[in-house]
């Protein structure tokens, strides 16, 4: 395994699709979720340059905070409350150009101006975690991230143990 993340590229796509392949090998072989979750999140983070990256995992009704990389963060958010309680809430992927115009935004750091949250389904197909990524910028996120966070999504999806 490879000590460091080369991502190539100018634009958003580029990058990705350099780095999508990296995250693929991090992860092979390996079988347990904590650490794959752990190099995913750091991958991302570093690879693309987020401010903060995480994920947040379903508890007894509450997200909890699992492995993440950047300012530290809020350790619980009631369901539908924030951009990632209503990612949960509303079983989709969320992208919010202006935190502090997202009602009921849970402001976690302050040099959060951006977000993106991505639901992660279980096996059963219940959203079992959601990943956060948060940007110092406004508008930072559009389709690209999307589309390419969807597909570091489903990657997490396929792991056979999703145990916490």
């Amino acid at each position: 395994m490879a000590e460091t993340l080369i991502v190539k590229g100018t634009s958003k796509a580029n990058k990705y699709e350099s780095l999508l392949p990296q995250i693929k090998a991090l992860v092979e072989g390996e079988k347990d979720f904590i650490a794959n979750i752990s190099n995913i999140i750091s991958a991302l983070k570093y690879g693309m340059n987020f401010f903060w990256v995480g994920c947040y995992f379903v508890k007894n009704n509450q997200l909890v905070l699992g492995p993440f990389q950047g300012t530290v963060a809020c350790t619980r958010i009631d369901y539908g409350k924030g951009v990632c309680g209503k990612a949960w809430e509303q079983k989709k992927t969320i992208v919010v150009d202006d935190v502090n115009k997202f009602p009921e935004h849970i402001a976690c750091s302050a040099e959060s101006k951006s977000e993106i949250v991505l639901p992660v389904y279980d096996k059963n197909g219940k959203v079992f975690m959601v990943l956060d990524v948060d940007s110092d910028k406004f508008s930072d996120f559009d389709e690209t991230d999307k589309k390419y966070l969807q597909q570091v999504v489903k990657l997490i999806e396929q792991f056979d143990d999703l145990k916490v």
